[in-house]
């Protein structure tokens, strides 16, 4: 027997990337960055964007270097989500 994936990892579409963001950012980190609407632990962003486990850490150092994302332990999970800084930046790339 075997189960369908259900919720936020179970999306067909991948959230896509301001191409103004991806040049700025490079598009890997971007969407990293993107991805961060809500709190996520590394684990599930591995699984959303299938970079590997080391990419991932590497684009979450930067932005946290660059303050535009932040991180959280919950329990166990280390949760990382964006600054208001990071919200600037996506909100900047929206359609006028």
């Amino acid at each position: 027997m075997i189960y369908p994936c259900s919720g936020v990892l179970a999306d067909l579409e991948p959230v896509p990337v301001p191409d103004a963001l991806g040049a700025l950012l490079g598009p890997a980190r971007a969407r990293v960055l993107v991805l961060l609407d809500t709190p996520k632990t590394t684990t599930q962003l591995v699984a959303l964007t299938g970079q590997g486990l080391g990419s991932v850490g590497r684009h979450l150092r930067i932005l946290l270097d660059a303050r535009l994302v932040r991180r959280r332990r919950a329990g166990r999970a280390v949760l990382y989500d964006r600054t208001a800084a990071g919200e600037v930046l996506i909100r900047a790339q929206a359609p006028r």
